[in-house]
C-alpha cells in the first residue's frame, strides 16, 4: 500500500524533503512505518524519541493501522522561541 508521509521540523531537514511516498505491506501500522523510516537515517534517536503522529490530520498512536492512500504527518518536538514576559 502507498502511504504519503509529511515531514515537519528537524525531520524535514533530515530527509531533505517535506514529503515522500512510502510503500508498506498491507496491515502495517504507524509504528512499523516509523521504524522503517528511522532505520533509513543516521540519527537513530533524537527526533524519533518524542514524535507526535497524525494520520489523515488526526493524532494517532503507534498502533494505529494504516490504509492505502493514508497521509501520515510526523511531528517532532519543537524547541526554541522566547520566554513570555
Amino acid at each position: 500500500m502507498h502511504i504519503d508521509v509529511l515531514y515537519f521540523g528537524v525531520l524535514k531537514e533530515l530527509f531533505q524533503t517535506s514529503q515522500t511516498q512510502v510503500e508498506l505491506p498491507g496491515g502495517a501500522n504507524v509504528g512499523e512505518l516509523v521504524n522503517l523510516l528511522q532505520k533509513t537515517t543516521s540519527n537513530q534517536t533524537s527526533p524519533w524519541r518524542s514524535l507526535a503522529v497524525a494520520v489523515n490530520r488526526e493524532y494517532a498512536g503507534m498502533d494505529t493501522m494504516l490504509q492505502d492512500g493514508d497521509e501520515v504527518a510526523l511531528l517532532p518536538p519543537v524547541s526554541g522561541g522566547s520566554p513570555c514576559a
